[in-house]
């Protein structure tokens, strides 16, 4: 790997893992068939969150100290375009139909929406305090933000684009995962050595 090695993503057919290397501005390409590094993509500042398309086609990459989005190209592994959000862009989800990308900007308590078919940004929400986590859940509905310092999770509503709910949970939540069935979040909370488990179906 490079410098750093910090978030990682899979090409959907399984071939490929992506990985951003933090200190060094790179992004790594690793062929699973080999288990070796075949290219390594020079992207912004400090990549840190990184989310592939759902055909495959594309990764984002949020670079935390550039205010930027590296658009890589997976055919070239070259960087096609890049977009300008908030100030400290760390996690970054796109919708299972591949039309949007959610990034949440740390240092602005926001989360830029992206049209991945212009890679413009469409909207840009105000969350809670110190954004770093998102996902998307399987049915591309609602998307989950974790406030870092803001000990909760914000809910925003796709379709609507707008903050649905708040929801409390441990200190610092800095990461999730959800079910491939959409009924429950794991959410990792590192201040206290804890993960909280949130019913997501009652939306």
């Amino acid at each position: 790997m490079g410098d750093g090695p910090t978030k990682i993503a899979i090409t959907p057919n399984g071939n490929y893992v992506y990985v951003t290397n933090w200190h060094d501005d790179t992004v790594s390409v690793i062929s699973t068939s080999s288990n070796s590094v075949v290219n390594t993509i020079a992207v912004g500042d400090t990549p840190y969150g990184i989310a592939i398309t759902p055909n495959g086609n594309y990764a984002y990459v949020s670079n935390y100290y550039h205010t930027t989005l590296s658009v890589i190209s997976t055919s070239s592994n070259s960087v096609v375009d890049t977009i300008s959000v908030g100030n400290s862009p760390a996690g970054v989800a796109i919708t299972p139909d591949g039309n949007y990308a959610y990034v949440t900007n740390l240092a602005d308590n926001t989360v830029s929406i992206i049209d991945t078919s212009t890679n413009g940004v469409v909207d840009t929400l105000l969350v809670g305090t110190d954004p770093a986590g998102v996902e998307i859940t399987p049915d591309g509905n609602y998307t989950y933000v974790l406030n870092w310092h803001g000990n909760n999770v914000s809910v925003i509503d796709t379709s609507s684009n707008s903050v649905v709910d708040t929801i409390p949970v441990g200190n610092s939540p800095w990461d999730i995962a959800i079910t491939p069935n959409g009924n429950f979040g794991y959410i990792t909370n590192n201040g206290d050595n804890t993960v909280t488990m949130v019913y997501l179906r009652s939306y």
